[in-house]
């Protein structure tokens, strides 16, 4: 049995891709590339085959040492057929990611959504070994989510089970990117909070993100945790906020799943932890006394890995 595999994670803003080895849950070699500015279907292929180039020319392994290639992209998919339905992040709509990579290696390909590779990489390397019934909450461009049922992940009948950032918060609420309105992604997400910060900043608010964000740079989860490290009022009230909401919907999960373990992660989790301690002490004092007396948290212990990790292991 070949012991390498590449993993694919496919975000809202960058894709990563690494050599995993699949006995120790190693990452090899990794390469990042931002998609946040090549958005589109053909953008998304040209950068996942120009990383995964890059990826075997800096390694030592060779292409016959590798059993296959797993990706995991942030939106809806069809794992049957390899097709990414829907990325409303990435504006991607019934992307063949699996055929399209087919077309230059001649190795299995297999698809799942971002936070269920995730999760499989804390299941079997992470936060989460040992614990049979977990949900997976990750943090960043949007807010995705895993459910593990006895050690499983549950994909419901349509598998697409698990988007928490749709959980509806407010009826009549604010635009999310799934063309929806009130989700809990448009509230508790990275991006939520970014245009928090940027729309109070045109309204004339102060606030010392300000000195990180010359020639045009975009608000990232590190400006974010400086600007609260240094006591920023604004930033702070946008944190808290988002706080709030995602405290509600994981109170919520809480209540319907009764899990074991809560693993949060993805860029706002592991950069600022204000936000993390205040959603956890939030969720608990919102959920029902029984569950809430037994839910463990963690964040996420392969950070950044967690996803190539996991499609690493991704199989029919």
């Amino acid at each position: 049995m070949k012991k390498y595999s590449i993993g694919i994670d496919l975000g809202g803003t960058k894709v990563l891709i690494a050599l995993v080895n699949k006995e120790t849950g190693d990452v090899v070699n990794w390469v990042k590339k931002k998609t946040k500015k090549d958005k589109g279907p053909k953008n998304i292929i040209r950068k996942i085959i120009e990383g995964i180039e890059e990826l075997l020319l800096e390694s030592t392994v060779s292409i016959d040492e590798i059993s296959s290639i797993g990706v995991g992209a942030a939106g809806q998919v069809d794992r049957k057929n390899g097709i990414l339905i829907a990325a409303a992040n990435l504006d991607c709509y019934d992307l063949h990611i699996k055929d399209k990579i087919q077309e230059h290696y001649n190795l299995p390909v297999f698809l799942g959504n971002d936070v269920e590779i995730a999760a499989i990489g804390e299941l079997k390397f992470g936060a989460a070994k040992g614990y049979n019934d977990v949900v997976c909450i990750f943090v960043g461009t949007g807010v995705g989510s895993a459910i593990v049922k006895s050690g499983e992940i549950i994909k419901g009948s349509t598998g697409t089970a698990g988007e928490i950032g749709h959980i509806i918060v407010d009826l009549n609420g604010r635009p999310c990117s799934c063309g929806a309105h009130g989700c809990l992604e448009a509230y508790a997400s990275r991006s939520a909070i970014e245009r928090r910060i940027e729309g109070a900043l045109k309204k004339g608010r102060y606030s010392i993100i300000l000195d990180y964000m010359e020639n045009g740079k975009s608000i990232t989860s590190h400006m974010i945790n400086k600007a609260i490290e240094q006591g920023d009022e604004l930033v702070t009230q946008c944190v808290d906020e988002a706080a709030e909401y995602l405290s509600g919907g994981i109170a919520s999960i809480i209540n319907f799943i009764n899990p074991q373990l809560i693993i949060l992660g993805g860029g706002l989790i592991d950069a600022v932890d204000y936000f993390y301690q205040k959603v956890i002490k939030k969720a608990k004092a919102r959920s029902l006394p029984v569950p809430a007396t037994k839910i463990e948290f963690r964040k996420a212990a392969l950070g950044d890995f967690s996803g190539v990790v996991g499609a690493a292991f991704l199989e029919r």
